[in-house]
């Protein structure tokens, strides 16, 4: 019964295995959520049966353990760099001609790969399981979130196939923009704190104190680069992504292997285009030279590999004009400033109204009624004013400030502490915090 028992929930287990493989990797789910959740419900129940048989990369163990007061600092076995910027044609192109020079006049080929706007992760397997992960901090030392990163499927615990002796895998943990939106709607509703964009909330749910609080957050992984490494052995970019998807990292659909620089740029322009359509917040490309060799002969600086550039797409903006601001109330009474904006298209949408998040945020833009601002769609869902244009004032705009009267039930609206952002309706029979 034992040995019975233990071979379905390690095949239940591969089933799962396979599943996440084919949502995350391949982008080719083979069945509904309602379906994954009645196998890993199933899972759970075979395991309950048989405790012992529990094992650390189980798919039942990613709802996050116990809290933890204080993230312990990893040093990284080789620095987590940042990129140096393009922002125009002309400095991509400056950064190509650097790189044929540093390599004798002989021009390489690159891999283009989308830049997703998230946030930094470094994750380790020996032997196939996952032991750490650890966000990228200063560079040189980060934070070790296993604990929380274990929690989003993305993340495989346990690589597919022949797994090397140790691999560090290096990504970005991102939250997809129709996620965003619902997470900021409901949050909204209820009365607790939004993000103001989806990286944002990607850093706060991933460092959340609670691992089960980053279990209930809609974050995803994609894997761009390896740290540390042994028992695996390539000699390109292109054939390291091809890798991580045969041992079941996801690796981001709009990656390319250009053999011209020609490609590269018609790429980029071709990606930007595809902007608005992409499921997640990218701000532009990173452009690599391919092969490993050339990498090692170009070198780094002192923060920044010479091979590879990040390529940043134009923001999307516009500007108009503060008509009016709503204080929405929340259900847990928080009073949430939100502009009436002169309808402008952004990004190819209409845009009204976008928020403020709070008063702090007001007084730190120095935003009036009246103001011509700038503003942005943040992950292509939620615009927000980022920018004042002091030199149109006119001398007639209104200061926005926080109402002493609730708009729903005209009751008293403070901080219940001194050091706290929000403001909040503090009678318990206001409408707006009875809504369920």
């Amino acid at each position: 019964m034992g040995t019975s028992l233990a071979k379905q929930i390690e095949q239940l287990r591969e089933t799962i295995r396979r599943h996440d493989y084919s949502y995350y990797v391949l982008s080719q789910p083979e069945i509904s959520d309602a379906e994954y959740d009645r196998l890993i419900r199933q899972l759970q129940w075979f395991e309950a049966k048989a405790p012992s048989l529990i094992t650390p990369d189980s798919p039942t163990q990613r709802v996050g353990g116990i809290p933890d007061e204080a993230f312990g600092p990893v040093r990284h076995a080789s620095p987590m760099l940042s990129l140096d910027n393009a922002f125009s044609d002309e400095e991509l192109h400056a950064w190509h001609e650097r790189v044929v020079k540093g390599l004798q006049g002989r021009e390489p080929t690159y891999t283009v790969e989308l830049k997703i706007d998230g946030v930094s992760l470094a994750v380790t397997y020996e032997r196939g399981k996952l032991v750490q992960a650890a966000t990228r901090g200063d560079g040189a030392t980060g934070e070790d979130v296993t604990a929380n990163a274990k929690t989003i499927r993305a993340i495989p615990l346990r690589l597919k196939g022949s797994a090397p002796a140790r691999l560090e895998v290096r990504g970005e943990v991102y939250m997809p923009t129709d996620a965003f939106a619902r997470y900021n709607a409901l949050a909204s509703r209820e009365g607790k704190e939004t993000f103001a964009n989806p990286r944002n909330a990607a850093a706060g749910s991933l460092r959340q104190k609670d691992p089960q609080v980053t279990a209930s957050r809609p974050l995803r992984f994609f894997t761009h680069s390896f740290g540390r490494l042994s028992g695996l052995a390539f000699g390109t970019q292109w054939e390291f992504l091809q890798g991580c998807k045969a041992l079941g990292l996801p690796v981001n659909e709009q990656a390319h292997r250009c053999t011209s620089f020609g490609e590269v740029e018609a790429l980029c322009r071709r990606l930007e285009r595809l902007r608005e359509q992409l499921p997640f917040e990218a701000d532009g490309v990173v452009i690599k030279v391919n092969e490993l060799a050339d990498q090692e002969r170009l070198g780094l600086t002192h923060k920044s590999p010479r091979w590879a550039i990040a390529y940043k797409f134009a923001a999307q903006q516009a500007t108009t004009t503060v008509l009016g601001v709503l204080h929405s109330v929340g259900r847990t009474g928080v009073v949430t400033p939100v502009a009436r904006l002169e309808p402008v298209l952004c990004g190819g949408v209409t845009i009204s109204s976008a928020t403020l998040h709070n008063y702090e945020e007001v007084e730190r833009l120095g935003v009036k009624v009246g103001d011509r601002v700038v503003i942005q769609r943040a992950g292509d869902v939620i615009p927000q004013v980022i920018k004042v244009i002091q030199s149109q004032r006119t001398g007639k705009e209104r200061a926005i400030t926080p109402p002493s009267r609730c708009p729903v039930c005209r009751g008293t609206v403070t901080k219940e502490k001194e050091a706290e952002v929000a403001y909040r309706c503090i009678n318990p029979s206001c409408r707006a915090q009875l809504v369920r």
